[in-house]
């Protein structure tokens, strides 16, 4: 019978405890993680991503930040999610109607 006091099992286990407490202090910081995350690029463009902390296949992961493909203007860059509240009616729509591929 296996236990956490495998070596490999404590590390899987480690890695899903820091996912959901990076989660769970995102969202009480008002960041919407999920399918469709607003996010913003270096060059200020927005647009929505799938964002599940500590978890991709299309990005490089920085924790609180990720370098990955910019849709809107076509770059490599640093991307960073963005408060819902802190943006205007008008510029959620438009950063929702801009979507990153559709891979986790």
């Amino acid at each position: 019978m296996e236990t956490l006091a495998d070596p490999k099992r404590r590390r899987v286990a480690l890695l899903a405890a820091a996912a959901a407490a990076f989660t769970v202090a995102g969202r009480l910081l008002g960041y919407g993680f999920g399918i469709n995350t607003i996010v913003r690029c270096r060059s200020g463009h927005l647009f929505t991503t799938i964002w599940l902390p500590g978890v991709n296949l299309k990005a490089l992961d920085l924790v609180v930040a990720r370098v990955q493909y910019c849709p809107v203007g076509r770059h490599w860059t640093l991307v960073t999610p963005v408060r819902s509240a802190d943006l205007s009616a008008r510029r959620r729509r438009r950063a929702r109607a801009r979507r990153d591929i559709p891979l986790p």
